[in-house]
């Protein structure tokens, strides 16, 4: 996407990246819109990355946009890791598995539903936004049918380096 900048038509909340800090952005306030990428934006306001939900997207004019549709069929872990690919750094234009986030992905499955566990890290261990991204997981990961629990793990080791990077990841940032 090309960044562009826009005005807020209506106060809009967010979260500071990577502080976590959350912040409202004034109706009528110009942001540049630096990524609108799976279930989130990212937005550059007052000097800050602001990541904002893409069910708020109207307030920037375009049209708000949610996750794409739970997968049905197929195998379970599979479908998993199509859910996951909808989540999106915030400041890498590039989804949680491409970028190597998700290190490990246990299923458990019963007559009652699935349990899943998933171990996950973040590019820096200083981001604050793991809560809000191990979240996200989670309630994606929930909204699976078959799936009854999800746990998910924010860890740091080891810790994460670009060497993670998928292939498709590296062609989507200039890398290979």
């Amino acid at each position: 996407m090309n960044a562009q900048t826009v005005t807020a038509r209506r106060d809009v909340y967010g979260i500071v990246v990577p502080s976590g800090e959350p912040v409202t952005i004034p109706q009528g306030s110009e942001v540049r819109l630096t990524q609108t990428l799976g279930t989130s934006l990212t937005v550059l306001y007052d000097g800050r990355l602001v990541r904002v939900a893409g069910e708020d997207a109207d307030a920037f004019g375009l049209d708000p946009y949610a996750p794409s549709p739970i997968p049905t069929e197929g195998d379970l872990r599979e479908r998993i890791l199509e859910v996951l690919r909808q989540i999106y750094d915030p400041e890498i234009p590039v989804n949680i598995v491409d970028l190597g986030l998700i290190y490990r992905l246990d299923i458990e499955e019963n007559e009652d539903g699935a349990r899943v566990e998933i171990d996950m890290t973040l590019t820096a261990p200083g981001c604050s936004l793991g809560p809000v991204l191990s979240e996200e997981v989670k309630q994606r990961v929930e909204q699976i049918p078959e799936v009854k629990e999800a746990t998910v793990n924010v860890v740091f080791d080891p810790p994460w380096t670009s060497d993670r990077l998928s292939e498709t990841a590296r062609l989507e940032l200039g890398l290979l």
